[in-house]
């Protein structure tokens, strides 16, 4: 390009192409929104901060065509506004008009024209943006002149404009400088984030290009079987970072050029890019250079460029013996088929081979099937079986059955006019290579990839035995049309789809049919063309068939989701819409998830949300559709909400403001889909603070009071997930979302809302202030109602909300009222381990209450909650030992009551070997009540608890510190046990629990040093280790247990320091 406009941003930061009519157009890339952004704030905020430069008349006014409607001009101000043109009150100096738009020509003369004409735009600001410099693509010349446009070869540094400028110095040429230096900041500004945007792609690399271009060097020659005559680099020159391509072009990411001689078409010249692979110009006549402007789409690498211009690449590619890449050590065998599947250095896996003996197996196979198939021709196969299995698989196996069908459609399918050149309705054993391809490329990321999700949620389709029952005619209707949706033109094409519409696709036979006639692939193919009711017709169908499972996984195997993806960038709404929906059907397993997201979907579906009438109650045709694009856009943003990376990728690409904006608004057929999405990322701190800050809260406690229980079981889940912080917790109390709550506490019907609203619940009364009004609006005594035949998913929510409400003393003495210890008491011979945690806490609270003990002491309670000391799972053994604390404190007899369970105390003390911090403070808390009967403290002295104390004396954890002492002070009442203690080495560390912040630490390490200073060796080693001082600062303490023990530990330590004073003496 000779003018380099926006200093050379313009021409070379962004990301053109070149559509049929010639003339040139911004991609829709990330890269170029990006820098379309970075260039409207600049725009926007020029006036502001450039008051003086903001009213310089351009030299020559931006034009461009807008779509704006003209009443969007009623918004602002200055503007009069007539039937077909719309002028600004504001003029130039000579009475010209500043900004104009007459038939939907913008002329714009100054840049505070220009930054109000931007705000007034609002969501569409960055389409006109995109317009604008498209249509003036040297906006500079036209700003401040052809003087300060740079030819090509000619100066144009900062000297020489400086140079220009004090050779002739006026105002005018003094604003232009000012105004240019602007623009050049701007520009370096672009070409940062562009360069930086190329830095963190991680795409193609040189290495894995070089690699590429070697391997298809060893197959390539002179001979009939060759993939290619030659293949050649334009240049030998290897710069430091791998590249060949010259600097001044590295910056567009470009990497190298190749010239490629396939068997069957003329030379190509491609260049390789980080991007991908694309058709250059080719040397320019006369020039040792190369056009290097794009001339086709970009391909993600040789191979895939390759296929789609060269059959005979094709046809010897499938010939090679030799796999083109090594197998993987791990690879994921099929029935009959073996795939070589592995990446080399970051490149994508696009190449795929079979062994000469697997080759025989399947044309073995396939003839055993034609022989089959002569006799009983057109017999569908009925198992689902190979449903989720690739295209390339049912490539081989099923080739001669759709033998007959492809040959009819192949002439009819050729009349749609396709984007990818070449690719064909009917062309299998591309489309078998492009599915294999896609299988593969993405097995390496799932070994990486953290997530959310469990297994339990990932689907596992349910395969289906083969049936022998006769079909029903839908099933043969079905087949019969598949023929004209084959072969027809594309009139006839979409009579076909209409009539397919009038079946009840969510029939299994019919799903069957779809699959079985090949009418699957053809519906994913119609996506790729340019026939707007063809896509429309197959995307109607294909959101029908995709409820069910296998269907998911069969689109997505085929590549649908990838075009469907694509299919949101089209101006089409009611397109847009079906899209969308359907991809919010396809994308309920992982992989599906994953392909939306590596191929732009995330972003492209928060951009659906962008809607001008959110929040309107009366809505126009037009917004109805955008608000009917919104939707389709949310639910499939919560279909694909549930992995870690795609919730960072929705919170990127702006989702949350936008979320926010819908959830004020009061239809609750796109209320659901947003709160639902909002319900699944709330697991994110990021998402929980959002939440909080942008007053999402109030309008999710608002929408519990409506009638729509989905949505009511949405918001609970979300106040659910969201109420782990104290903030939340406020937030939902303050907003009157406890009354909300409780009064849905009613619903017994609706399990799934019960388990939403009684979850929130639970997280609610973490705080003690909302215990309090769940008091006034008697939530104990429901919960306790609901402690009998309820899921188990209800049960671990209620009782985790008791255990929570018991704290307070009033509501344990509830709770027994009610009759609620009896059902809690029954529940510890569960298995489910979330169940058992609550269950023992909640237990562990009632047992305060010597009234409460009496019946858990009578229902054989506590026995139950020390054999769950055994239970494997460390918080359900933590919070067992913890709630065994007040059992033994409340008993009437404890110490007998502990000596009658068989075994009980040895698993006690061989649970001090635990590796679990809270297990082993909560034993540590048990050994302290246990040993308060000197005959069980006598027992577990002999179990050697002694020394298995002493070791945890090293611990930084304060919990552990304070019931670790405690129980030492309680220890040392029997025998030898202080001189163990000594021996043991636990004195010297329990000194330097006199240092911790936490006062409760300093009383029990206080009455443990008291203990322990009882022997003459342990005074020695608490002196050595600057006990007293410690000490001496406690005995001031308000706290008079401490006060006692630090002032009996220093009177002790004194009496032996006078003890040897006067034996040494006499």
């Amino acid at each position: 390009m000779l003018v380099e406009t926006m200093g050379v941003a313009l021409s070379k930061a962004f990301q053109w192409t070149t559509v049929d009519s010639g003339t040139d157009t911004l991609e829709v890339t990330p890269l170029n929104e990006n820098l379309l952004k970075q260039i409207i704030k600049f725009a926007v905020d020029f006036s502001s901060k450039h008051p003086q430069e903001a009213v310089f008349v351009f030299r020559e006014p931006l034009e461009w065509e807008t779509r704006l409607d003209y009443s969007i001009f009623e918004q602002g101000e200055g503007y009069e506004i007539r039937e077909t043109t719309v002028q600004s009150e504001a003029k130039g100096e000579d009475g010209e008009l500043l900004h104009s738009v007459m038939a939907s020509t913008v002329r714009v003369y100054n840049f505070d024209q220009l930054s109000r004409f931007l705000q007034i735009a609002m969501e569409n600001k960055l389409k006109e943006a995109q317009t604008c410099l498209e249509a003036n693509r040297e906006p500079i010349v036209k700003i401040l002149g052809p003087e300060y446009g740079t030819v090509e070869g000619q100066e144009m540094s900062m000297l020489y404009l400086l140079d220009k400028l004090e050779n002739d110095i006026n105002p005018e040429r003094e604003m232009k400088m000012k105004i240019f230096l602007l623009l050049r900041q701007l520009d370096l500004q672009l070409l940062h984030s562009s360069l930086k945007h190329i830095s963190e792609d991680n795409r193609l690399n040189p290495d894995a290009i070089n690699n590429e271009v070697n391997l298809l060097r060893k197959i390539s020659g002179k001979g009939e079987d060759t993939v290619l005559e030659s293949l050649d680099y334009t240049s030998d020159y290897v710069f430091s970072n791998g590249c060949r391509a010259p600097p001044w072009r590295q910056v567009h990411g470009e990497i190298c050029y190749l010239v490629i001689k396939p068997h069957d078409t003329d030379p190509l010249y491609i260049t390789c890019s980080a991007e991908g692979v694309f058709l250059n110009g080719g040397q320019l006549k006369g020039k040792n250079c190369i056009d290097y402007e794009r001339k086709s789409d970009i391909c993600e690498d040789i191979v895939t460029f390759l296929r789609e211009r060269s059959p005979r690449f094709v046809e010897n590619m499938a010939k090679q013996e030799c796999n083109f890449f090594k197998e993987p050590t791990s690879e994921k065998t099929y029935k009959h088929m073996e795939v070589a599947d592995a990446k080399v250095s970051g490149q994508s896996k696009s190449l795929c081979d079979f062994t000469e003996e697997n080759v025989h197996e399947k044309v073995k196979s396939s003839a055993a099937r034609r022989r089959s198939i002569d006799k009983k021709k057109l017999e569908p196969t009925i198992s689902w079986k190979n449903t989720t299995l690739s295209a390339s698989h049912r490539y081989f196996s099923d080739k001669a059955a759709k033998k007959d069908i492809e040959e009819e459609g192949r002439s009819g399918a050729e009349c749609l006019k396709t984007k990818k050149t070449g690719s064909g309705i009917s062309s299998e054993l591309v489309k078998m290579q492009t599915a294999l391809k896609r299988k593969t490329s993405v097995r390496f990321e799932e070994v990486s990839e953290t997530s959310s999700e469990t297994e339990e949620d990932e689907e596992q389709p349910v395969y289906r035995p083969e049936r022998n029952t006769d079909l029903p005619s839908e099933y043969w209707g079905i087949q019969k049309l598949a023929r004209f949706l084959k072969g027809g033109n594309p009139t006839a094409t979409v009579l076909a789809l209409c009539f397919m519409r009038h079946f009840n696709l969510a029939q299994e036979h019919c799903q069957l049919a779809i699959r079985d006639s090949g009418c699957l692939e053809v519906l994913i193919n119609l996506l790729d063309t340019e026939e707007i009711k063809c896509q429309i017709g197959s995307l109607k169908i294909l959101k029908e068939i995709s409820q069910n499972t296998l269907m998911r996984h069969a689109i997505a195997d085929l590549g649908g989701l990838e075009i469907m993806v694509k299919i949101l960038d089209s101006p089409d709404k009611d397109l847009k819409s079906l899209a969308a929906e359907t991809i919010a059907n396809v994308a309920r397993f992982k992989q599906a998830r994953r392909t939306v997201r590596q191929h732009g979907g995330i972003k492209r579906l928060v951009g659906l949300l962008e809607c001008s009438s959110v929040g309107s109650t009366s809505l126009k045709p037009y917004q109805a559709k955008d608000t009917e694009i919104a939707r389709c856009g949310a639910l499939a943003l919560w279909s694909c909400s549930k992995g870690i990376k795609n919730k960072e990728a929705i919170r990127k690409a702006g989702g949350i403001p936008l979320l926010a904006r819908w959830l004020k608004c009061s239809h609750a057929n796109i209320l659901t889909p947003v709160v639902g999405t909002l319900q699944e990322c709330a697991s994110e701190p990021s998402y929980r603070l959002a939440m909080r800050t942008e007053g999402m809260i109030e309008n999710l406690v608002k929408n519990l009071s409506g009638e729509n229980e989905e949505l009511q079981m949405l918001c609970a889940g979300a106040i659910f997930k969201c109420a782990e912080d104290k903030e939340t917790r406020d937030l939902v109390r303050q907003h009157g979302g406890l009354q909300p709550l409780s009064i849905l506490l009613g619903n017994t019907e609706n399990k799934q809302l019960l388990a939403a609203v009684t979850g929130a619940i639970w997280k609610c009364a973490i705080s003690g202030e909302n215990v309090s009004k769940f008091r006034e609006y008697k939530v104990i005594e429901a919960l306790v109602g609901l402690l009998t035949n309820q899921p188990e998913e209800v049960l671990v929510n209620v009782i985790g909300a008791l255990g929570e409400c018991c704290q307070e003393p009033v509501n344990r003495a509830t709770i027994r009222k009610c009759d609620g210890i009896p059902p809690l008491v029954n529940l510890l011979t569960g298995t489910n381990q979330a169940l058992l945690v609550n269950v023992t806490k909640a237990i562990g609270a009632c047992a305060k209450e010597p009234e409460n003990m009496m019946i858990i002491d009578h229902l054989d309670g506590v026995r139950l909650l020390w054999s769950l000391l055994k239970n494997p799972n460390p918080d359900v053994q933590a919070n067992a030992a913890w709630a065994i604390c007040p059992c033994i404190e409340n008993a009437k007899d404890a110490g007998e009551m502990v000596r009658s369970f068989v075994g009980g105390l040895e698993l006690v003390v061989h649970l001090l070997k635990s590796n679990n911090k809270e297990v082993l403070a909560n034993v540590c808390a048990a050994i302290t009540s246990i040993a308060k009967d000197e005959e069980n403290l006598a027992v577990i002295t002999e179990l050697g608890v002694v020394p298995l104390l002493s070791k945890l004396a090293n611990t930084s954890n304060n919990k552990l510190k304070r019931h670790l002492a405690e129980a030492i002070a309680q220890c040392c009442t029997w025998g030898r046990n202080r001189v163990t203690f000594g021996e043991t080495k636990a004195v010297a560390p329990l000194v330097r629990y006199l240092k911790s912040n936490d006062p409760s630490v300093h009383r029990a390490t206080a009455q443990a040093l008291y203990q322990l200073s009882e022997d003459p060796n342990n005074c020695i080693t608490m002196h050595e280790n600057g006990a007293v001082k410690l000490l001496l600062a406690m005995v001031g303490s308000t706290d008079e247990t401490l006060q006692e023990a630090a002032a009996g530990c220093i009177a002790n330590i004194r009496r032996l320091a006078l003890a040897i004073e006067k034996a040494k003496y006499g």
